[in-house]
C-alpha cells in the first residue's frame, strides 16, 4: 500500500467514552452524533472512510416505496421523514430526482394496487403529486420502451446522492470538529471482555504496523458485514450469526439513444424490481440480490448477475441494442441484512437492529445490523439514546435549505470563479461537492497555477481540492482521494492516463519523489479496478445471460 507520509500519533493508552467500530456512513453518523453530545469518541475503519458498502449502494436517497409491500410504514415514514431533512440540509449533495415507475401486461404487480400505494407514499409524505415536470420525459420515453408492450407509467419523488462518499467525507469533518478522534487504515483486532463487560479495543494501524490498545467506556460496532467477525474475533459469542449477507451488484452503460433523463423503476424478467438511473453521465443498473456469506471485502459481481442486469434492461430498452459488450463497468457490495436464512432476501426487513451484547457476555457493546444511507442520521439519534445519551430529534420546521449555498444559483458560481480565479464550470463542480466549504478551496487556489490546474484534462475538478483531502479530509492514498473525496476517478471518461496524469499533477504539488508517486499510483489502480471491475466479456455464461 502506498501512502502518504502523514504523520498520526499514537493511541496507545488514551481513554475514550465511545469507541466506533467501522467508518461507513452508519459509523460516522453514529461517531457524530456522540461526539455532538459531549462524548469523548474515537472512530477506527479499516480500510477508507466510506470504501465499503457506502460506495457500492445505489445511491438513492428514498422513502422506501418498496417497503409498503412488505408493510413496513414505520420504516417509510422514518426514510421520508431524514430524506427530507437531508434535501434542506445538504442541498449541494442530495438532489430531489423524479421516478417513473413502469409495469406491463406480463407485470406481476397490478396496476390498482401500485397506484394504491403511490397514493399512501404521498400522504406519507404530505406532498401532491407533480406530473407536469416528467410528462416531456414520458413521451421520449414511451418512444424508447418496447413498442410490443402495453406500458403503464407512475410518477413520484425521491432523491440521488450521486456520491455518499463526499456525505460521509462532510460528516466526518463535523465529527471531528465536535471533538472526536479519527482514524482510517486503522484495524480493530479485537475487543477486550473482561469479567462480561467490554474494557478496550486492541487496534493495528495499517499505515505503521504498530497495534495499540485503547480503554473504552462503550463500543458500538457499525462494521456493517463484518459485524461477525468483529465479534468472533474478540471471542463473543452471539449464538447465531447477526448479519445474513446480500450481495448486490450493479452495472454501469454509457449514456445510449433513448437512456432515461430520470430514475426508471420496472420489473425484471423474474419479476424483482430493479432501477436504472442516470448517474455521473452514465447509466448505472441495479440491483441484484444474492446471498453471500463470503469475504465482503472480496465482493465481486458474478458473470450471472451482471448477464442478468443486462438481460433486463436490455429487454426494457430493445432499440438501443444493449449487450454485454456495453457494460464498462460492473460492483458488488455486501448488505448487512439481519441473519433471516428462512426468508427470501427481498423478505428480510431494511429496518436497522441494534443487538445488545450484554446478553452474550459483553455488556456496554452494541452492534448495528442493517441501516442504509437515508436513515444513516436517525440510526445514530437511536444509538446515542442506546447507550444513554439524551438526543432530541431535529427540528424539521426551522429547517432551512441555506439558497446562498445553492449551486444552481449562477451569482454564487460567479463569486466562488472570481475568488479562486477559476472557471465558472470549475467553480459549480467545487460548489456541488464541496458546499460552503468552496469558498476556502477556491482562496487555497488562488494561490498558484499548479493548484488551480485540473486534476486530468477531462476534469473541471483542480488539483486544490485534492490538497484539501489531504490536509483536513483525512485522505491517506491516492484512492482516498480520487475514489471517495474528490471522485474523479468514477468518472465515465477516465483512464490510466488520467490516473498518470492526476498522480503527475498531484505529486508535483505534494512533493512526491518518484518512487513515492510511482508507489501511489500502482496502489490507486489496484483498488480502483478492485472495485470498479471490467466484466469478463468472454464468459459463455455472461454471453447466455443477455441473450
Amino acid at each position: 500500500m502506498a501512502l502518504t507520509a502523514n504523520h498520526r500519533s499514537s493511541l496507545e493508552g488514551q481513554q475514550f467514552q465511545v469507541v466506533v467500530i467501522g467508518g461507513g456512513i452508519n459509523g460516522v453518523a453514529v461517531a457524530r452524533q456522540c461526539a455532538r453530545a459531549g462524548k469523548r469518541t474515537l472512530l477506527v475503519e479499516q480500510n477508507d472512510f466510506a470504501s465499503g458498502v457506502t460506495s457500492r449502494s445505489t445511491r438513492i436517497i428514498h422513502g422506501g416505496l418498496r417497503y409498503l409491500e412488505h408493510g413496513e410504514l414505520g420504516l417509510v415514514r422514518e426514510s421520508l421523514r431524514e430524506r427530507e431533512t437531508l434535501l434542506r440540509e445538504r442541498s449541494h449533495l442530495v438532489h430531489p430526482m423524479h421516478f417513473l415507475l413502469l409495469l406491463n401486461e406480463n407485470s406481476e404487480r397490478s396496476a390498482l394496487k401500485v397506484r394504491a400505494g403511490l397514493w399512501l407514499y404521498r400522504r406519507l409524505e404530505g406532498k401532491k403529486s407533480n406530473t407536469d415536470s416528467t410528462e416531456m420525459e414520458l413521451k421520449r420515453l414511451e418512444r424508447a420502451l418496447d413498442a410490443g408492450r402495453r406500458w403503464s407509467f407512475f410518477n413520484y419523488e425521491d432523491a440521488q446522492c450521486e456520491f455518499p462518499e463526499r456525505l460521509v467525507a462532510e460528516w466526518l469533518m463535523e465529527a471531528v470538529e465536535a471533538g472526536a478522534v479519527v482514524r482510517n487504515h486503522m484495524e480493530a483486532l479485537a475487543v477486550d471482555v473482561t469479567h462480561g463487560r467490554i474494557r478496550g479495543v486492541l487496534l493495528r494501524d495499517q499505515l505503521s504496523g504498530r497495534d495499540a490498545r485503547v480503554d473504552a467506556a462503550w463500543v458500538i460496532n457499525c462494521s456493517g458485514p463484518w459485524a461477525d467477525r468483529v465479534c468472533q474475533r474478540s471471542s463473543i459469542r452471539t449464538g447465531k450469526p447477526m448479519v445474513g449477507g446480500v450481495r448486490g451488484s450493479h452495472i454501469l452503460l454509457p449514456r445510449f439513444p433513448g437512456s432515461p433523463n430520470t430514475a426508471v423503476y420496472a420489473e425484471a424478467a423474474d419479476g424483482r424490481p430493479f432501477f436504472v438511473l442516470p448517474w455521473n453521465d452514465q447509466i448505472l443498473v441495479g440491483t441484484t440480490e444474492v446471498a453471500d456469506s463470503g469475504d465482503p471485502g472480496r465482493a465481486a459481481p458474478s458473470a450471472e448477475e451482471i448477464g442478468y442486469l443486462v438481460k433486463s434492461v436490455a429487454q426494457l430498452f430493445p432499440k438501443a441494442k444493449i449487450s454485454s459488450q456495453s457494460v464498462k463497468h460492473a460492483f458488488a457490495g455486501i448488505r448487512p441484512l439481519p441473519y433471516s436464512p428462512d426468508d427470501k432476501p427481498s423478505a428480510v426487513t431494511r429496518r436497522h437492529i441494534l443487538h445488545d451484547h450484554a446478553r452474550d457476555g459483553a455488556a456496554r457493546m452494541i452492534s448495528v445490523i442493517g441501516g442504509k444511507l437515508t436513515t444513516a442520521a436517525s440510526l445514530a439519534r437511536e444509538c446515542a439514546r442506546k447507550i444513554g445519551l439524551g438526543v432530541a430529534e431535529p427540528n424539521t420546521i426551522s429547517m432551512a435549505t441555506d439558497r446562498a449555498l445553492d449551486p444552481l444559483l449562477d451569482e454564487t458560481v460567479l463569486e466562488i470563479a472570481r475568488i479562486g480565479s477559476v472557471s465558472e464550470e470549475t467553480a459549480r463542480g467545487m460548489l456541488e461537492w464541496h458546499g460552503k466549504r468552496a469558498a476556502d478551496i477556491a482562496r487555497m487556489a488562488l494561490v498558484s497555477a499548479e493548484l488551480r490546474a485540473p486534476i486530468c484534462p477531462h476534469s473541471s475538478h483542480i488539483v486544490a481540492e485534492v490538497v484539501e483531502a489531504y490536509r483536513r479530509e483525512f485522505a491517506v492514498t491516492l484512492a482516498d482521494v480520487l475514489l471517495r473525496r474528490v471522485p474523479v476517478a468514477l468518472g465515465p471518461c477516465w483512464s490510466e492516463s488520467c490516473s498518470r496524469e492526476a498522480a503527475l499533477r498531484i505529486s508535483a504539488v505534494l512533493g512526491w519523489k518518484e518512487q513515492a508517486m510511482g508507489a501511489n499510483l500502482e496502489a490507486f489502480e489496484m483498488e480502483r479496478s478492485a472495485f470498479l471491475r471490467p466484466p469478463a466479456k468472454s464468459s459463455a455464461a455472461f454471453e447466455a445471460a443477455a441473450d
